[in-house]
């Protein structure tokens, strides 16, 4: 056996080691179980997807590259635009 130490957010291990122990296991237990999932998975054992942070932003980019381009006052406006 071997020690892993590892600096984490204090806010997020307090809640972690609360989640955990509501399902019955303590933090070394559920990250051995990851461990071995990542080496059984030949990588991670979920798909790692972006915080809810990093898409909000890039939907603003989206928003604010749309408003650069051309707007109308009314629906009429638009219409006839792309008629011509």
């Amino acid at each position: 056996m071997t020690t892993l130490n590892i600096r984490i957010d204090e806010k997020v291990k307090k809640e972690a080691r609360r989640t955990l122990a509501s399902l019955g296991m303590d933090t070394s237990t559920a990250v051995k179980i990851f461990l071995n999932q990542v080496i059984v998975d030949q990588g991670f054992p979920f798909v790692p997807k972006r915080s809810s942070k990093e898409i909000r932003l890039g939907w603003d980019a989206e928003i604010e590259e749309a408003r650069k381009e051309k707007s109308y006052k009314t629906a009429r406006q638009a219409v006839r635009s792309t008629l011509k």
